[in-house]
């Protein structure tokens, strides 16, 4: 079995447990941002209703800032303010609201679970983490205990990337943060360190405090209302890393949580040392050809072709141009070629590769895929008839196209 944290790692003094407790909850009452999510979560009496606004807000928080979210969040509340409204709706009007938004799964779970809520459980939420976790789809270990604590009181802690870049600072975790005995130790402190009384506000202090004061480059330390408790500020002051173990560095024996001895406490990044990640994986690379077919409508102005992509994988269930993977390192002729005999599929009628108008090239960087899209033109005379087997597809005007769900990736091109 691997060898515990030593005490030095953990919240094991109760009495400092509690300072800590006050004085980020007093801070946290002070310099909270106002957020539309927590204005409900605080005023809204029905707890369903409340669960709801909660759990909303944190599937779109997720890998998006905020200030990205609280647009999506209004409208989204306006259109579906519960989640019997919610469930009602179809797929294609949520692809249209979260268009943008990226991680468009997330859309698409959150109205699968809705859906289940109200068909399966008597449209009531359910109100602890564990069964949260256990019975909605797309609701994680994370999401769930953010519901549970904010929504219904529940006294749960929680874990995301800025808790925990603040527990690694207050306890000197300098072991890879992305390692799952990493990330047990940091939820167990989460667990112990979450106020009982007002689990829901301290879990968001505790996360609003990662994301305005302890960010990841240039913390701003002397605002922080937890210093006096964090072992890498400690260590800041000191300058270097003490010649001698303490409670600010073990350092030594086969301490799970410390830095490897490898990567040593580096005294001018101060507390920015912690958290340590492992290096990423770069994107793949891939390449796409991408066709705007245009047309003249039947009031003259210019209609644009666009089909769906399939219900699974990236980008499920959104629209775009016509389009067709390439292998790397094609030639432009080779590119003009194949894309033709995919439009001839969809047309139903030879296309000249020779007819496609070069544009240029657009590049969108997805979580895991540096894509390129290279991008043509065909400008069509007369009527097409599409072919009524292959994917659903519409012609649509500009400000159909952009009312459409399409993909930030597809306005770029």
């Amino acid at each position: 079995a691997p060898a515990p944290p030593p005490a030095r790692h953990l919240f094991s003094d109760t009495a400092e447990v509690e300072a800590l407790r006050r004085s980020l909850l007093a801070w946290y009452d002070r310099c909270q941002r106002d957020l539309p999510w927590r204005t409900l979560a605080a005023t809204e009496p029905d707890a369903d209703r409340r669960g709801y606004a909660v759990w909303v807000s944190e599937i779109m928080l997720q890998q998006t800032q905020v200030a990205t979210v609280i647009h999506y969040y209004t409208r989204w509340m306006q259109k579906w303010p519960t989640l019997q409204a919610l469930a009602q709706a179809s797929l294609e009007e949520v692809n249209e609201l979260w268009a943008g938004l990226g991680y468009y799964s997330r859309g698409k779970r959150l109205q699968e679970a809705a859906r289940k809520v109200v068909s399966e459980l008597a449209g009531r939420m359910p109100r602890t983490a564990e069964e949260l976790q256990k019975l909605l789809p797309g609701v994680g270990r994370y999401t769930a205990g953010a519901i549970a604590s904010i929504s219904y009181g529940q006294a749960t802690g929680v874990v995301d990337g800025n808790v925990i870049r603040v527990l690694c600072r207050l306890r000197c975790v300098g072991a890879d943060s992305s390692s799952p005995a990493v990330i047990d130790q940091l939820w167990d402190m989460a667990n112990v360190l979450v106020d009982r009384s007002r689990p829901g506000d301290f879990n968001q202090a505790l996360m609003e405090l990662g994301a305005t004061v302890c960010v990841p480059k240039s913390p701003l330390c002397s605002e922080c209302p937890v210093k006096q408790h964090c072992q890498a500020w400690r260590r800041k002051l000191l300058g270097k890393a003490p010649p001698v173990p303490d409670v600010e560095d073990c350092g030594v024996g086969d301490c799970p949580l410390c830095p490897p001895a490898a990567e040593p406490w580096d005294s001018s990044l101060g507390v920015t040392n912690f958290p340590r990640k492992a290096a990423k994986k770069p994107p793949r690379a891939m390449r796409t050809a991408t066709c705007v077919l245009e047309r003249r409508g039947c009031h003259g102005a210019p209609e644009y072709l666009i089909v769906q992509r399939p219900s699974s994988g990236l980008l499920a269930g959104l629209w775009e141009f016509p389009s067709l993977p390439l292998a790397q390192d094609l030639q432009e002729e080779k590119e003009r070629e194949e894309l033709a005999d995919h439009l001839q599929a969809w047309m139903g009628r030879p296309v000249a590769a020779k007819g496609l108008q070069f544009i240029g090239e657009v590049i969108h960087i997805f979580s895991h895929i540096h894509q390129t899209y290279v991008v043509y033109s065909l400008h069509l005379d007369g009527d097409v008839t599409l072919d009524p087997a292959l994917s659903p597809s519409r012609w649509v005007t500009e400000d159909e196209f952009h009312a459409s769900a399409v993909s930030t990736a597809m306005k770029k091109v």
